[in-house]
């Protein structure tokens, strides 16, 4: 389990950072369907890419760390989750977005639970409330 939430840690991180340094450097192009919403939108979205930087060095941070804290994964997985939640609430108010950003809210939605239950699993080993399981099961 450790290994898998360092992994699955890991990845997030680089993604974000990844990410979130496309749309500050691209701006309205790195949005599908954004490329004429103008220099409000551009700003904007250019903002939040630093943001998501911010985000992704911080789920880095927390891979780094021996063990990884469990409550620090709670925490970005409740944000990543958050996230997913507002692209729900614009589909509820505006309607289906583009393609892309129904594949990115099925991530935010789904991978929330599976850093949630990870953390949990490694909190519990590391406190020894996991049991025994005897040789030959």
């Amino acid at each position: 389990m450790a290994r898998t939430l360092r992994v699955l840690t890991q990845l997030m991180g680089w993604a974000c950072v990844t990410i979130g340094l496309y749309h500050v450097a691209l701006g309205n192009a790195a949005i599908p369907g954004a490329g004429s919403a103008g220099p409000t939108v551009d700003s904007w979205g250019r903002f939040m890419g630093a943001s998501f930087v911010g985000y992704g060095l911080a789920w880095l941070w927390a891979t780094r760390q021996h063990p990884i804290p469990a409550r620090a994964v709670r925490w970005l997985a409740g944000v990543f989750l958050l996230g997913g939640v507002g692209r729900l609430l614009s589909l509820a108010v505006h309607g289906w977005p583009q393609w892309f950003q129904i594949a990115l809210a099925v991530i935010e939605l789904g991978l929330p639970p599976v850093f949630l239950w990870l953390a949990d699993a490694e909190e519990r080993t590391l406190r020894g409330d996991v049991e025994a399981v005897p040789a030959g099961r």
